[in-house]
């Protein structure tokens, strides 16, 4: 099939000397230049003349003797005297040197394609090549298809820019080319069948091709492409003829003893066969293209799909040796430093005691929980047979149902880990990893004091481990700052989880740390809001998220937690539009039920739903709230935060709900202990005309909330008690030191919340309202109305309404009915009816629409 990437690159090689197609069997090297040499553009640069070696071209008089024949046989003009036969004299012979004569004086140069070049292994003609191809000027452009590197002296045609190569990289088909190539064999596949079968075969062509031909037979193309076992293809067939057979007897036992590992370093090599010549075989397996490719540092991988043909063909021809085979791999890997490679070695083995014991002891339990390797090893540990008893498979399985939020079974397993007492089990760094998991569960559990003691005694075995190891593993104590500011955020500690998780931010800025940090920098943001901090919370949220994009984070738990505090800000700030989407998106990010977080977002919820006039979901929620709504023990401590808000919550709903005498419970509960409950109870009072009550109980609290949020709220339901008792000028007062408490974070939801009074009392006090402009326009001035008259002396005020009736009639300006005034106000509905006489009468009005008329004329709403 036609190539246009390629065919581009070739033709572009053109204005170089030399083109070289190098890659292994099967690459589709000679079909590519083949297509390229046929072109019209091709044929217009130049004669193009194609040589196929053969296994005697090694002598260079033969060699020179078959280009020549080639020439002529194309049509090329040559002289007598250079298509004389001659032998080749060092240092090049007479044939290059007359050739290279005859082509620098060509005005259209010759295209010489020399096929399989890599049986022509002389460096005498590889010296004749160099020097025609140094001498021939731009009569010759040569075009070398070898399967192993050439012996021209490539280094310096690169260095020169003379040289075009096109490797097995870049042979390999795209997944584009993959579906042209089958549609052309007559196969169509959905594209995620395409993409896995190129991956598969690292579009390798003589793979894609050998597969599509059988699957073709196959009664459904796309389950056999993706379920076929190489070892039993026509793949097979056609690798170990074309790959494996023609190497030597050493050469064919490392290939297939180091086909298990997916990288191979030429000492592994060595340890796997149990010779000294691994370094030796691999370089000439990747110079001759044997499906090997050097990745640097005398480390080597086999084509993927080479290596599972190789393991199939191992295990028949050596059954039992690949058990053995990944033991020695996974102590090799092990002892050079490699444990993430080791680990699946030693599973693959059934060395599961010695896999657990590696994890542990070498403190890479953390890297079970976060990092790259996070969910290779769940996988490979999940794995694990029952009967693998030991402290340390013990403590592998408690990380295992740490990292599946499974509490309860942590613990169970913790306690069966502390049941041996044998000395290995007892080692520091298994003792370390025991009290770092211990700690985790007590993250979970709500116990900062257990946590504090687990986290002192990991820092005192620390000490204990040998030198760099815990420096190696910097998740570790990431984690267990993370676990304990977890802790003491529950139960409200929040200086000391404050310290905690600026002590997580300080690990190395790695990428397996990144995730860690962009947690502890979101719980921080957390802190900051339950301590009313909301811009700075917010600020430190949005850096968390950006830190999360910067370092390419995929839904880290760290984003729910910002994506939490960030709706709570827009509460806070009266946007609730963004606070229910954002309360979304950290429901779909957050992926830890950590207690602390789902109280906080079952808080959140019910608070939007009660600002959303549902006040019923708002209860029903807050009843369902548990201290751990998964499968983990009762927490062991109760969090002063939660209770709080919850009761706040709770009376707010049931004066919404009509009840206050239920509100006044709800709040008096906690009033004591409490300012924000406080505030609530006062708020109850006030419903029900205890004006002095809730000044009272405001005065009661003692010390104001040093939350804006709660100082906000405290200072208005002061400033409505004192209206109601006739104290105008303190009303007055609180309501501007409300505004000025809101003022800096533009906390807009307390003012929200009552907003009927701060309207009418901004309408008031203009002064007031224009020294705030980032209230609600709604809340600081007038809406404009359409039935406004020009001379509000039109409209007659027979009596001034009193602050009942002005409350009654701004609800009626909304078009709420009686029912609906009457639940607003905690009032009887034959109460509004009465209220609603006095309005009409006293704006000699006969209908409510009148009626909300004629005070708009008048200024009154």
């Amino acid at each position: 099939m036609c190539r246009p990437r390629l065919l581009t690159r070739a033709s572009e090689g053109l204005a170089h000397p030399l083109l070289l197609v190098n890659g292994p069997a099967g690459a589709g090297k000679s079909l590519l230049v083949a297509d390229w040499s046929a072109a019209v553009a091709t044929r217009r640069v130049g004669r193009v003349v194609w040589l196929t070696a053969e296994r005697g071209d090694d002598e260079a008089d033969v060699f020179w003797a078959r280009v020549l024949q080639a020439l002529h046989h194309c049509g090329v003009d040559l002289p007598v005297e250079a298509m004389a036969p001659a032998r080749a004299e060092p240092p090049v012979g007479p044939v290059p040197l007359r050739l290279a004569a005859q082509f620098a004086t060509r005005r259209e140069p010759v295209i010489l394609i020399i096929d399989q070049f890599e049986r022509v292994g002389s460096a005498e003609v590889a010296t004749g090549l160099d020097f025609l191809l140094t001498h021939a000027a731009a009569g010759l452009r040569l075009v070398l298809i070898s399967r192993t590197e050439p012996l021209l002296p490539l280094h310096r045609y690169r260095a020169s820019g003379e040289i075009t190569e096109i490797r097995g990289a870049d042979l390999a088909f795209l997944p584009e080319e993959t579906a042209v190539l089958l549609r052309g064999l007559d196969l169509c596949l959905h594209d995620d069948a395409v993409r896995a079968l190129t991956e598969r075969t690292e579009g390798w062509i003589a793979g894609l091709r050998l597969s599509a031909i059988a699957a073709k037979h196959a009664d459904e193309p796309e389950v056999y492409l993706k379920d076929f076992e190489a070892g039993e293809s026509t793949l097979a067939d056609f690798l170990l003829a074309e790959v494996l057979a023609i190497q030597s007897a050493e050469a064919q036992d490392l290939i297939l003893r180091t086909s298990i590992v997916e990288r191979m370093h030429a000492e592994l090599a060595d340890a796997l066969t149990g010779r000294h010549d691994g370094a030796r075989i691999l370089e000439e397996l990747a110079h001759h293209n044997a499906f090997i490719e050097p990745l640097g540092h005398r480390w080597y991988r086999h084509h993927a799909l080479f290596a599972e043909i190789l393991r199939y063909r191992l295990r028949a021809s050596e059954p039992g040796v690949e058990v053995a085979l990944h033991r020695r791999a996974a102590h090799w890997l092990d002892e050079a430093g490699r444990l993430m490679e080791a680990l699946p070695h030693a599973a693959e083995a059934g060395d599961w005691s010695y896999a657990a014991d590696r994890l542990v002891s070498g403190l890479a339990i953390g890297q079970l929980l976060v990092g790259l390797d996070a969910e290779m090893l769940r996988r490979l540990f999940t794995r694990m047979p029952a009967q693998t008893s030991g402290r340390c498979p013990e403590l592998v399985r408690a990380a295992l149902a740490l990292a599946h939020h499974d509490a309860r079974r942590m613990l169970i397993h913790l306690d069966r880990a502390d049941e041996d007492t044998s000395e290995p089990a007892r080692a520091p760094t298994v003792e370390l990893t025991n009290a770092f998991l211990r700690a985790q569960a007590a993250a979970l559990t709500g116990s900062a004091d257990d946590a504090q003691d687990c986290a002192a005694a990991a820092d005192a075995l620390g000490q204990q481990t040998p030198d760099g190891r815990l420096a190696a593993h910097p998740e570790l104590p990431g984690l267990l700052d993370t676990a304990l500011g977890s802790a003491c955020l529950w139960e409200g500690r929040f200086d000391a989880a404050s310290i905690a998780f600026t002590r997580a931010l300080e690990l190395p800025s790695k990428p397996e740390a990144a995730a860690m940090r962009q947690d502890a920098l979101s719980r921080l943001a957390l802190v900051d809001l339950l301590r009313g901090s909301v811009g700075r919370a917010q600020e430190k949220a949005r850096s968390a998220l950006t830190e999360a994009q910067a370092c390419s984070l995929r839904s880290p738990s760290g984003s729910g937690v910002a994506y939490l505090v960030l709706a709570w800000a827009d509460f806070e700030h009266d946007e609730l539009a963004a606070a229910r989407a954002g309360l979304d998106s950290a429901a779909c990010a957050m992926d830890e039920p950590d207690p602390t977080l789902s109280a906080a977002m079952t808080i959140l919820r019910s608070k939007v739903l009660l600002a959303d006039g549902d006040p019923a979901a708002a209860l029903d929620l807050l009843r369902g709230l548990r201290p751990a709504p998964w499968e983990a023990p009762v927490m062991q401590t109760s969090s002063p935060w939660q209770a709080p808000e919850t009761a706040d919550i709770a009376s707010a709903a049931q004066l919404a709900l009509g009840d206050p005498e239920a509100a006044l419970d709800a709040a008096a509960r906690e009033a004591r202990r409490n300012p924000a409950c406080a505030v609530a109870l006062a708020r109850a009072q006030l419903s029900v005309g205890s004006g002095q009550a809730a000044l009272e109980t405001l005065a009661a609290a003692g010390r104001p909330d040093a939350r804006p949020q709660v100082a906000a709220r405290a200072l208005l339901v002061g400033a409505r008690a004192a209206q109601c008792i006739g104290d105008d000028k303190v009303a007055v007062s609180r309501l501007a030191q409300a505004l000025a408490t809101a003022r800096p974070d533009r906390l807009r939801r307390p003012f929200r919340e009552t907003a009927t009074w701060v309207r009418r009392a901004l309408r008031e006090h203009r002064a007031l309202a224009d020294a705030h402009p980032w209230l609600p326009h709604d809340l600081r001035a007038a809406e404009p109305a359409d039935d406004l008259v020009s001379d509000p002396g039109e409209a007659v005020i027979v009596e001034a309404l009193s602050v009942r009736e002005h409350e009654v009639l701004e609800y009626v300006a909304q078009m709420m009915s009686t029912q609906e005034i009457a639940d607003e106000l905690f009032l009887s509905a034959n109460t509004v009816k009465t209220h609603l006489k006095n309005i009409n009468r006293k704006l000699c009005a006969t209908r409510r629409a009148e009626a909300v008329r004629r005070a708009r004329q008048l200024r009154i709403l």
